[in-house]
């Protein structure tokens, strides 16, 4: 079954950020655009390169109205530990969320039992609490925050205009659809 279009299930778990332990819930969710960015462990090779992305973009995301939540099965200290000591995640200014019992990763289906770790998920919520985007890599292949940016415009530009869509490689300000019978056949 797919999490599309699926409200984000009650959780709560401890996030490090801004050198603090905060708590986040799927109320914290509401009101604005979100992004959960699960990776499999602190630590590792492939998700230090990723989260830097992230933070490099992270303005822009802000000024989209956007939060970032970083997410693995590690706990909040351990993201502490790693903020402190990576010059890559001592840049990361979003939260990162520990999820010790893995109950995200199991209500986002992304946790791999046998391993106690998640694969590398990307879901963007609305601020309704809704998932509107799903994307789960194995977990040797990176993700790319520019790409990831284009799309919560393209979510959010679909969210504010009904009736429109975005086709392929849709970058804000371009000419969008509106699918009618008059388009089929002629695309």
């Amino acid at each position: 079954m797919s999490l599309i279009n699926t409200e984000v299930q009650p959780f709560k778990a401890t996030a490090y950020h801004n050198g603090e332990f905060v708590e986040v819930t799927e109320a914290s969710l509401k009101g604005k655009w979100s992004v959960f960015v699960f990776y499999p462990a602190d630590f590792t090779f492939v998700c230090p390169t990723e989260l830097e992305d992230l933070a490099d973009h992270y303005a822009e995301f802000k000024k989209l109205d956007v939060e970032i939540y970083g997410v693995s099965t590690d706990t909040h200290f351990a993201h502490k530990a790693w903020h402190d000591t990576s010059d890559a995640i001592g840049k990361v200014n979003y939260p990162l969320v520990g999820d010790p019992t893995a109950k995200l990763a199991r209500a986002f289906d992304v946790l791999i039992e046998e391993e106690g770790l998640a694969l590398r998920g990307t879901f963007v919520i609305d601020p309704q609490g809704k998932i509107k985007l799903c994307e789960i890599h194995d977990n040797g292949i990176g993700r790319d925050a520019s790409e990831l940016l284009r799309k919560v415009k393209a979510a959010q530009y679909v969210a504010s205009h009904p009736g429109e869509v975005c086709p392929a490689k849709w970058k804000q300000g371009e000419k969008t659809l509106k699918p009618s019978l008059d388009l089929v056949g002629k695309i």
